[in-house]
């Protein structure tokens, strides 16, 4: 679930600049092509086995029954973090959903276990099934992004994310993999599942490639009737969620995967012929494997909004393709069409959305809708036709029968899960490069090195126990093995010795290094980027690889990523080099494959090959299979083993991009303010680097002797950062207050028209010499009257002296769950 820039680049076109980040398109604007679908022109499909005669009259009777709000409450979802229980009585809403960043109810999503989810879902069915006077008894569906196992839930079985599962090239096990994932949903009280994501991603810029399975539509459209039949069972299923299926949302509809730049929830300018050829693949095999929902996309086509374009979502999805189950909307995607806010839009349920999810403005669009319904604003007869395709798929789910025989049963993690899990690990490894080195003896003496190698959270990377996926532990991955965890036993069983140390220091000389690195977690929004250079400017996993292969020892690099990037430095500086993508929960599935037995012969080999093309230069950010100019480092397909071996000689270290282009969310860290940003301060304000600082790597002490000044760290062209404020994304400050200030602290954005200022004196008042880190919502900003749309200038603080502080960090983080609006608003 839950913005446009220069022509794309194709082939090894390289770029030497870029521009910043734009905002959604929520206009027409940008139309260069069709904005209205031809249906006859685009594949057929039908769902098999929605409607029957006994559903049907099942459901035309209840609609009998049905007073207009009642109707209206089946079409609004509202998120778990807005609603309460207690308010199901006065507005019969017909689904709940949790967010990335939505806890159950009274709990943490970080932390809550299984049976905090069972009690939130049973306490939402409660009030929605009780005894009481006109009350229907419509049951609720419960929807979550279990998008790689169900990873919101602490204990959960967690899979690769789909960019690692493409390269299996496995249909079979991703049935399975569905199923895995239905029985620990419906085991956690919750009965739809948002997935499988069925984009077909064309720019690796995207933040959401990792969601993809691959660049090739018809390898996306070979696993989406599997992936369904695995969610929910094979078509004629009948009491699903009784036997351990949940409903699947197939999505987004459609193009998700093609905009402009790889910009999130930007804008897919092609053909029609093209947009159904590539961004419709994955549809038709969902539909005609029963796929009971869909969901609508954010994107535009060629300038319009998917979630207003009645001739896709109506014509296209519905008619043309049969599908008749109904269709959900992205978290507030309909306020982007044109004339809508997320309070009020007739024009997405006229344009064919069944259900629309508005997750905290749910009561205001409740009552705009019904008002709107009663003025004929919306027909009745679209009003009795997204009812009716709501309350089928409830039917066919088996919702109606109370029954939850896997409900709060043991079932996550279970032993049998995970080796689903772990044997999907194992087959979506790609082995890039092997100058001899692999498979490790495992009686060898191996130093086990890298950030990731002992990280949780970077194997299993964003929507996993939060929607960035950062900030977790590995003690919130109970059952979980990290990579380091799954080498050490694999060395321990062959006789030899294993060493962990992050940053390759070792007492004894290894006989080989396994070094773990790659991408910080991240999701949608915040995991766009502007090259695919890996580590741009600040290149600490090439400096351990450089100081390794200096002392003799011959390398393996195990590479965690959302998408191929540029790592030509890393790949020169390793003897190995494996793409594990992100492996999710079951880190020894890499040492089942690397690392052999006690005199190196293998104990598997490597299967999984390439399903998306792997970049010469960082500036290939569109290369796919098929264009004009194809010239990639490694083919669509590529992928070595033991029994195919090939050389791969020294590489171009020329990456062909600004590295300083690619930042765009930390402005101080480790004592310095990376590029293209820079500090500066009024000459009345002393800035001196300070010492000694054992909690950090690095700060900078800020001095106000007296009157007012300004300290700010600017230096782009225009960040818009609208997008990060409305996903809830904040301003991470890290700071020890020195001397507290005695008046007004004013912190601002720089840019454009801007003139508002948050009121942050609270921050810097108080207790002195403690560090502390404060998290202040981008939307606080916008409350406060400063533009976001053009900020040159992300850090700017203004106050009076005397006021000392130290500085250690200034970044932009998504950690909702605990971030502040200072100064009341």
């Amino acid at each position: 679930m839950m913005r446009l820039g220069m022509a794309l680049l194709l082939g090894t076109t390289v770029l030497v600049g870029a521009p910043a980040l734009a905002g959604p398109d929520t206009s027409d604007k940008a139309a260069t092509g069709p904005t209205v679908a031809h249906p006859e022109q685009w594949p057929q499909a039908k769902s098999p086995d929605l409607v029957d005669p006994e559903t049907e009259a099942f459901v035309t009777a209840l609609i009998k029954k049905m007073s207009i709000e009642e109707k209206v409450g089946q079409i609004v979802q509202a998120d778990i973090s807005y609603i309460k229980p207690e308010d199901l009585r006065k507005y019969p809403l017909g689904s709940i959903l949790a967010g990335g960043n939505s806890p159950p109810l009274g709990g943490d999503d970080r932390h809550a276990p299984q049976e905090a989810w069972v009690k939130t879902a049973r306490d939402f069915r409660a009030v929605a099934m009780e005894d009481r006077p006109g009350n229907l008894k419509i049951p609720l569906i419960f929807g979550i992004d279990a998008v790689h196992g169900n990873a919101n839930v602490n204990g959960a079985t967690i899979f690769p994310h789909n960019v690692g599962l493409g390269a299996m090239h496995d249909p079979k096990l991703m049935r399975r993999i569905g199923e895995v994932t239905a029985a620990e949903t419906a085991a956690s009280g919750i009965e739809w599942a948002f997935g499988p994501t069925l984009t077909v991603p064309q720019n690796d810029r995207w933040g959401r490639t990792y969601e993809g399975y691959s660049e090739d539509p018809a390898l996306v459209a070979s696993y989406a009737g599997e992936m369904v039949i695995g969610l929910q069972g094979a078509p004629g299923t009948k009491d699903r969620i009784q036997k351990g299926y949940v409903a699947a949302s197939s999505k987004h509809f459609m193009g998700d995967g093609g905009t402009t730049d790889g910009i999130d929830q930007g804008n897919t300018q092609v053909d029609e012929a093209t947009f159904a050829r590539i961004h419709g693949a994955g549809y038709p095999p969902a539909i005609d494997a029963g796929t009971m929902t869909v969901m609508a996309s954010y994107n535009s086509w060629n300038g319009a909004k998917m979630h207003g374009n009645k001739s896709l979502l109506t014509g296209v999805l519905k008619g043309r393709m049969g599908f008749d189950g109904f269709v959900v909307g992205d978290w507030n995607a309909h306020g982007q069409i044109p004339g809508c806010k997320t309070t009020d839009c007739p024009a997405t349920i006229n344009a064919g959305l069944d259900m629309v999810m508005a997750p905290d403005g749910w009561r205001e669009l409740f009552d705009n809708t019904v008002r709107e319904v009663k003025k004929g604003k919306i027909p009745m007869a679209r009003v009795d036709d997204a009812v009716r395709r709501i309350l089928r798929v409830k039917v066919k789910l088996g919702l109606f029968d109370p029954a939850r025989p896997l409900e709060g049963k043991p079932l996550l993690g279970t032993p049998e899960h995970r080796a689903v899990a772990r044997e999907a690990v194992a087959e979506s490894l790609v082995l890039l490069k092997n100058n001899g080195v692999l498979p490790v003896k495992a009686s060898a003496n191996v130093l086990v090195a890298g950030a990731a190698a002992d990280s949780m959270q970077m194997q299993t990377g964003g929507w996993t126990l939060s929607w960035q996926g950062d900030g977790n532990p590995n003690d919130l991955f109970p059952g979980g093995t990290t990579i380091w965890k799954g080498i050490r036993d694999a060395v321990a069983a062959g006789g030899g010795k294993a060493t962990l140390s992050a940053d390759g220091s070792f007492a004894e000389k290894p006989d080989v290094a396994i070094v773990v690195f790659g991408e910080q977690p991240y999701a949608e929004m915040r995991g766009d980027i502007r090259t695919l250079e890996f580590q741009p400017g600040d290149k600490q996993a090439l400096a351990l690889l450089k100081k390794l292969k200096a002392a003799g020892i011959p390398t393996v690099s195990v590479f965690l990523s959302g998408r191929p990037l540029w790592v030509n430095p890393e790949l020169n500086a390793s003897d190995g080099f494996v793409a594990a993508w992100l492996p999710g929960s079951e880190g020894n599935g890499i040492a089942d494959v690397i690392v052999g037995d006690g005199i190196g012969r293998p104990r598997r080999d490597f299967v999984g090959s390439l399903s998306y093309s792997w970049p010469k230069t960082a500036g290939q950010f569109v290369l796919n299979k098929g264009q004009a100019n194809y010239d990639p480092q490694f083919a669509l397909g590529y992928g070595l083993s033991y029994a195919r071996p090939g050389a791969v000689g020294a590489l171009s270290e020329e990456s062909g991009v600004d590295a300083s282009m690619a930042n765009t969310s930390v402005f101080y860290s480790r004592g310095a303010t990376p590029a293209p940003f820079s500090f500066a301060t009024d000459s009345q304000v002393t800035r001196a680097v300070a010492e000694g600082q054992a909690q950090q790597e690095g700060a900078v002490k800020l001095s106000w002797p007296s009157g007012p000044a300004t300290v700010r760290i600017g230096g782009t062209s225009g960040l818009d950062l609208t997008r990060e404020a409305n996903g809830d994304v904040s301003l991470r400050l890290t700071y020890k207050l020195d001397t507290p200030a005695t008046g007004p602290v004013k912190l601002r954005m720089e840019g454009g028209a801007n003139k508002g200022a948050i009121d942050a004196t609270s921050l810097f008042t108080g207790q002195t010499g403690e560090w502390r880190s404060v998290n202040i919502f981008l939307k606080c900003y916008v409350q406060n009257g400063v533009d976001l749309t053009r900020v040159s200038a992300p850090f700017v603080i203004e106050a009076s002296g005397p006021l000392v502080f130290t500085l250690a960090e200034a970044r932009l983080v998504s950690d909702p769950n605990n971030s502040v609006c200072p100064g009341g608003k």
